[in-house]
């Protein structure tokens, strides 16, 4: 959904690095994997068509936070009840 947000902190020797990936347009999600000792993080479509991928070694990775967007859940709203029109 469009404003998901995966931030990865990688160890850069010296100093930490702080990279972002987001989902830039609506309909778009970020989906993280670990795979054969690599992160990645990639930018996906609706249909699963990948847009963008950051990848980073799994032993340099120090955290990766993932901020998912807050979505309003159709059960908190009692039925015939839309909290957008008042």
């Amino acid at each position: 959904m469009k404003g998901d947000r995966v931030e990865i902190v990688v160890d850069a020797g010296d100093t930490t690095r702080t990279y972002e990936v987001v989902a830039s347009r609506a309909g778009r999600r970020v989906e993280t994997a670990v795979r054969r000792g690599v992160v990645e993080v990639s930018e996906v479509t609706r249909n699963g068509s990948v847009v963008r991928t950051a990848r980073f070694m799994a032993t340099r990775v120090l955290a990766l936070v993932e901020q998912p967007v807050p979505r309003e859940d159709a059960s908190e709203h009692p039925l015939g009840d839309d909290p957008k029109v008042r």
